[in-house]
């Protein structure tokens, strides 16, 4: 399955979110972001091989409204969500690799402390 994004499928992602038993993976980006533009097709590879995830592609600065209590200071942020807490929010270096390992061993993404949670806001679809 092809990453979601929030501006053409956030009815789709407000549905697989939903499902308490779907990880959701989130590329927070800005679309000036040349990194960001760069590594969309790599993220949607990622997609394409774990489609039992919900992968989204979310333009932070075009749904600020939504996420105004989100803090990204570097792009691409990756977010790595389960129905218990935030395994991962991060800037990573756009490189497939980096995320495919984090995905692989989950029990070594503890949790964040005081990240943010981003379900809630995307199941008002």
């Amino acid at each position: 399955m092809p990453a979601l994004d929030l501006d053409t499928d956030a009815d789709r992602i407000a549905e697989r979110v939903a499902d308490r038993d779907t990880l959701f993976v989130a590329c927070l980006c800005a679309q000036w972001c040349g990194t960001c533009r760069d590594y969309r097709a790599t993220f949607e590879r990622i997609a394409q091989a774990h489609p039992d995830i919900c992968f989204a592609w979310i333009d932070i600065e075009t749904h600020a409204d939504r996420f105004d209590d989100l803090d990204v200071e570097n792009f691409p942020t990756i977010l790595i969500e389960d129905a218990a807490a935030t395994r991962f929010f991060g800037t990573v270096l756009p490189h497939g690799a980096v995320v495919e390992r984090m995905l692989t061993d989950l029990t070594a993404l503890p949790g964040v402390k005081d990240a943010p949670r981003l379900r809630p806001a995307l199941a008002e679809a």
